[in-house]
């Protein structure tokens, strides 16, 4: 007997969902309604029942035309001029971002920005918007999107220096505003500004390339490989570099072409032995980051790298016919992972291009 009590139960709520749509209630007033009269019909569900029945969408209404019910308190406008320095105390959830900020006040960020050509108003310069996007990556908000839930937060708003944190809609397009131009200069400030903090600087660094996916309809952004979802798509292609040490990035540039990211290694180290007076020690790349011709160049400016073997079938294949006793067991030490014995293969190969015999191992 348990469906017909089920149907009938489903037809009773279902002709209340009609008569409150007839009052232009939306969906989530419908099932707050409900939920009064201790009927628990999701906003989902209602939705479904409406679109059955035949019902529309209801089109956007302002505030006034909506009925009484509790509603989210809606945060004043970013404005450093509005900040408040007085004395007070208050509870945040972003309380560990005060740890940087002895760092910061010793990095002149607000001259490095603006002579960098950061876009800024009065109200709320480049120092301000940057310092709320560092805010969040620091905190580990993977999208600004996720800065809704925060825009009340005193602590937040006076890391960035503001009377509240700018809104999601200005945090996602400040970046489509700043200039190429400006990225380039700002570089070798931030460089010579962490130099400043007694950071002493790295001989490895892992270098890469990521891909900025792009979901417009510009006829001029070139395809690119995006790892995470194996397939080529639209998208802007950047080459970082990241000290291996450290665990800082201390090179960056956005603007790669497909025809010229072979050599974007070259140029990283070019500009490191600008800025540092020589080359680094070691870098370390996936195997389709550059040319042999690239590594051989690498060689001459007496720089050492780590890569991988690109694998083939042939390569596997040969792989394969090594016997066991070609293998060597080796131990790594300090490393998190499952596998911490793996066996390797030293092989002599030669490189098209590149002017040495180099051993690598196969893994």
């Amino acid at each position: 007997m348990k469906g017909p009590h089920t149907s009938a139960k489903r037809d009773t709520t279902g002709e209340k969902v009609f008569q409150l749509r007839k009052q232009n209630l939306s969906i989530y007033d419908i099932s707050r309604v409900l939920q009064q009269e201790d009927k628990q019909l999701s906003p989902a569900a209602v939705a479904r029942l409406l679109k059955d029945a035949g019902f529309a969408k209801l089109p956007r209404r302002g505030d006034e035309e909506r009925p009484d019910a509790p509603r989210p308190e809606e945060a004043a406008a970013a404005d450093v001029r509005q900040l408040d320095l007085s004395p007070r105390h208050f509870r945040t959830q972003f309380g560990g971002l005060f740890l940087f900020v002895p760092y910061l006040a010793q990095i002149p960020l607000e001259g490095m920005l603006e002579q960098s050509g950061f876009p800024g108003t009065r109200q709320l310069p480049a120092a301000q918007a940057m310092r709320s996007l560092l805010a969040l990556k620091l905190f580990g908000n993977a999208r600004h999107s996720h800065v809704m839930s925060s825009v009340l937060d005193e602590g937040l708003a006076l890391f960035a220096g503001l009377n509240v944190i700018p809104k999601r809609s200005f945090l996602t397009e400040y970046s489509c505003r700043i200039p190429p131009t400006a990225y380039p200069k700002l570089m070798p400030s931030w460089f010579d500004a962490m130099q400043t903090l007694g950071l002493e600087h790295g001989v490895s660094f892992d270098v890469d390339f990521h891909t900025i996916p792009f979901h417009g309809e510009d006829a001029l952004m070139e395809k690119h490989y995006v790892s995470k979802r194996s397939r080529r798509q639209k998208g802007v292609l950047a080459f970082l570099a990241q000290d291996a040490g450290k665990r800082v990035f201390c090179y960056a540039n956005a603007a790669v072409r497909k025809q010229d990211q072979n050599d974007e290694v070259l140029r990283f180290v070019e500009y490191w032995k600008q800025r540092t007076g020589h080359y680094p020690q070691e870098v370390v790349f996936d195997s389709r980051l550059t040319t042999y011709q690239n590594l051989n160049r690498l060689n001459e400016l007496g720089i050492q790298f780590i890569t991988l073997r690109r694998r083939d079938d042939k390569m596997l294949e040969q792989i394969r016919q090594q016997p066991s006793s070609a293998w060597r067991r080796i131990e790594l030490d300090s490393i998190t992972r499952a596998y911490r014995t793996p066996r390797i293969l030293d092989q002599t190969i030669t490189l098209r291009d590149y002017g040495t015999h180099c051993p690598r191992p196969s893994p």
